[in-house]
């Protein structure tokens, strides 16, 4: 079904088991509308790609804005399924989020909220990864492995990054950003960005992270700027004691991809319970680099005989991460226990359509 006129005012939207409800603009997301109210709903990439956050509508009308078909299929939609981080309210709503609703209590929550920011560095740290800084109007409280919105400057596109800084400094938040040729964000941080310039952020998203003590050993596998969020999680990890010991493995095409890696070396030397493995996958001696070659998801199969009885989070590509989780389920890894975060790129947006 085509576009639909946005419908202006506040509509109230509820999720039924738990009687709870929020107001909610005519364009303003689901989603966003639940979070702004601390109600708790499944999510994870915030962007229509996961999935995470489908409802099903017991009550009312949505527009799908730029939900994906390859997201949200149309015998879901005719089904009263939603994407709650695309779709707005075109009426009064009932939901029901369809992925396990449960909220661990052990996992701090925290009020999504818009912050008015500064630029306070930018600083390249690998071949194509820039590290931005950001100090903010306000203290933004986030779990190590959250992640944040960017509202690029003067084009009012959003962007979502993982916030790579330590938590114990809520007001100044640093991401790691990867160039893509012709993304809209990478033309404005790497060509016209600058020190000083303001930014709007919207935050703190996600569920990903360590968040309470645990018995097993851990294994990180970060592919590419999947690192970000690891710096941030293990930094919490180490100082609260929450596993008996780390193993980060940061695997990446090419020598000069690879970043932070003097400062996960320092933090190896001064403490027993971390190990770092970095390895890149097409270098050669001739790069200088004197550690491993291959695929980080491969290596992490290799250097365990078996990974029963310990966890592991995940941070990369979809592929990556999948690929990462094949290796470890291969060596007993129990499922439940790889806890996953994919970095996906901006979808475009299909025609809106309407769900009654």
């Amino acid at each position: 079904m085509g576009g639909v006129i946005p419908v202006a005012g506040k509509f109230t939207i509820e999720v039924a088991s738990v009687k709870k409800s929020a107001a909610c603009g005519g364009e303003q997301s689901v989603l966003d509308a639940f979070l702004r109210e601390d109600i708790w709903v499944p999510h994870s990439c915030t962007q229509g790609t996961c999935g995470s956050c489908k409802i099903k509508v017991l009550g009312g009308t949505v527009d799908h804005r730029s939900s994906p078909l390859y997201t949200l299929s149309q015998e879901e939609r005719d089904d009263s399924v939603a994407l709650a981080c695309q779709c707005a309210p075109v009426s009064d709503l009932t939901v029901e989020p369809i992925n396990s609703f449960a909220c661990d209590d052990r996992i701090p929550r925290h009020t999504l909220a818009d912050y008015a920011g500064v630029i306070v560095g930018l600083e390249d740290i690998a071949s194509s990864v820039r590290r931005l800084t950001v100090k903010l109007d306000a203290a933004m409280a986030f779990n190590p492995g959250q992640y944040v919105e960017i509202t690029v400057p003067g084009l009012g596109v959003r962007r979502q990054y993982s916030i790579s800084s330590n938590a114990s400094d809520p007001s100044t938040l640093a991401m790691d950003v990867k160039y893509t040729a012709g993304g809209a964000a990478s033309e404005w941080l790497f060509a016209r960005a600058s020190v000083g310039e303001e930014v709007a952020i919207t935050g703190p998203y996600g569920r990903f992270g360590l968040h309470a003590a645990q018995d097993e050993e851990v294994i990180m596998l970060a592919g590419g700027t999947g690192l970000a969020p690891m710096k941030s999680i293990i930094t919490s990890v180490l100082a609260g004691g929450l596993a008996p010991k780390v193993y980060l493995y940061h695997g990446d095409r090419e020598v000069l991809d690879l970043y932070d890696f003097e400062y996960f070396r320092d933090l190896e030397s001064a403490d027993g319970r971390f190990v770092f493995r970095p390895a890149v996958s097409r270098g050669v001696q001739s790069d200088g680099w004197e550690g491993r070659i291959g695929r980080v998801t491969d290596l992490v199969a290799e250097d365990f005989a078996s990974c029963k009885g310990m966890s592991a989070l995940v941070c990369g590509s979809p592929g990556f991460v999948d690929s990462a989780a094949k290796s470890l389920k291969r060596r007993r890894m129990a499922p439940r226990l790889i806890i996953r975060e994919e970095f996906t790129h901006a979808v475009p947006e299909p025609a809106d359509q309407l769900l009654n």
